[in-house]
């Protein structure tokens, strides 16, 4: 069969956005009276990706409170269409393909034989024949020398002969661009009227959390949904290729008449760790090859125990059953703790996975660290956010297992320290402080209704 996937490319490639990325950054520095400076950029995914723009990380981390707006282009769209095509997915994939509805998306993993995490993606129903999956960077690339396996590529591996499913990757069709905050219905709306953030079904009534809708805007084809890539309310927008440097203007200019900022990774990884009691993984951080998601806290989001079959559903019984409590949790520092192991009691605990700057983090969250660092304790201080993954779990328990994050109505909060670890495997070096969080930075506000900012 031949091969969905691209070869590894021999040098990063650029987004369809690269040229309107560098129109933006001249944009900026005509509007904040900076010295205009080449982007600074990381490859990521086998993509050249902004980290950040002629902001700072901090600015657009902190844009997330008004509205940030995210180059996405490095994520890719694979469509499965065909008489079988549910049923392959179905067969591969941990949700419940089948009781998907036109217009639903779900979240979910793709995982290998052992459980563990080869990606995680959306996966949206456009008609009873027709699926697309929306997949991490660097996820469409089949290539046997550098052991990459596309996930169109690994999918197809459980293809039986006769099952009619096509599939092909649309994403030189299509450039993704999020928009996120609460004024991220102001902006859609204003550029494409609100017609297009209302539930399909029901023309009156918004639209519904893990929806989309598709719609045509001056002559192009679009499709929107609203899956919380940042756990915050927001939108996911797939812009037609011929129309998305000129929409991309659009939006990063109206962002910024509204006091938001086009996002980098860096600003980007923060967001999706400070909202929500646990944040949101990444596939390369959180999720990898060698940890199987039980006991992350999307697991029950992504994964359907009680479906017949799946990759790595035996996997995942054997290690439920053995009654394994590995957490993945949320951690508050008073510093970046980047490769660092995290100890309680004089006793290595878990391992840090994700570590970044933040200035989101609440003062009086700031100040239980009773740190020394004055930059951390100061009215507009920063702290350092993170994930990292515990052998055990740290929190108490109820009567159901669930996991107890509020005592007397006060979030759980449990010090720890974060520990250099010499090539012996010892600690050395000072501590950084730090604690888990058990309502984590702030509030997510994803899945709540959208009339709290529709009149924004």
């Amino acid at each position: 069969m031949k091969k969905v996937g691209y070869d590894f490319p021999k040098k990063p490639r650029k987004t369809a956005l690269f040229n309107a990325e560098n129109w933006y950054q001249e944009f900026l520095s005509k509007k904040l009276q900076r010295e205009y400076s080449p982007i600074k950029t990381s490859n990521f995914g086998q993509y050249e990706m902004a980290v950040n723009y002629l902001t700072s990380v901090l600015e657009e981390a902190k844009a997330i409170e008004k509205v940030a707006v995210f180059n996405i282009d490095h994520m890719a769209q694979i469509q499965f269409s065909g008489a079988e095509a549910e049923i392959l997915l179905n067969r591969v994939l941990p949700v419940d393909v089948s009781s998907m509805k036109v217009g639903q998306c779900k979240y979910t993993l793709l995982l290998t034989e052992k459980g563990t995490v080869l990606d995680d993606l959306i996966i949206m129903r456009r008609k009873k024949d027709n699926y697309v999956l929306v997949i991490n960077a660097g996820h469409d690339i089949t290539d046997a020398e550098k052991n990459m396996i596309s996930d169109a590529d690994f999918i197809l591996q459980y293809k039986l002969e006769n099952e009619q499913v096509e599939v092909k990757d649309i994403s030189d069709q299509l450039v993704k661009i999020d928009i996120q905050g609460p004024l991220s219905f102001n902006l859609v709306s204003d550029i494409f009227g609100e017609s297009v953030l209302k539930n399909r079904h029901k023309p009156k009534k918004n639209m519904r959390f893990f929806t989309f809708n598709e719609f045509n805007y001056e002559n192009q084809h679009y499709i929107i949904s609203r899956t919380g890539y940042t756990n915050r309310w927001g939108w996911e927008l797939y812009v037609p290729l011929e129309a998305a440097e000129e929409q991309f203007k659009r939006i990063a200019i109206k962002a910024y008449e509204l006091g938001g900022l086009v996002v980098g990774l860096g600003g980007r990884d923060e967001n999706r760790i400070s909202a929500g009691n646990f944040g949101l993984p990444l596939n390369g951080s959180e999720y990898d090859k060698e940890h199987t998601p039980v006991n992350a806290p999307l697991f029950n989001a992504a994964i359907d125990m009680n479906k017949a079959e799946f990759i790595g559903k035996k996997a995942l019984e054997t290690e439920i059953e053995a009654g394994v409590d590995k957490r993945m949790v949320l951690f508050i520092s008073e510093g970046i703790v980047t490769g660092r192991a995290i100890y309680q009691s004089d006793e290595k605990i878990g391992t840090v996975t994700s570590s970044i700057n933040s200035p989101n983090v609440p003062k009086e969250k700031r100040e239980f660290l009773q740190s020394a660092r004055k930059n951390v304790m100061g009215e507009n201080g920063t702290a350092a956010i993170g994930l990292g993954w515990l052998k055990h779990n740290p929190f108490k328990t109820d009567e159901n297992g669930e996991d107890i994050l509020f005592e007397a109505d006060k979030a759980v909060r449990i010090l720890v320290e974060f520990v250099k670890i010499d090539e012996n495997g010892d600690p050395k070096g000072k501590p950084i402080k730090g604690y888990i969080s058990g309502d984590g930075v702030n509030e997510a506000s994803a899945p709540k209704p959208l009339k709290y900012i529709q009149d924004l």
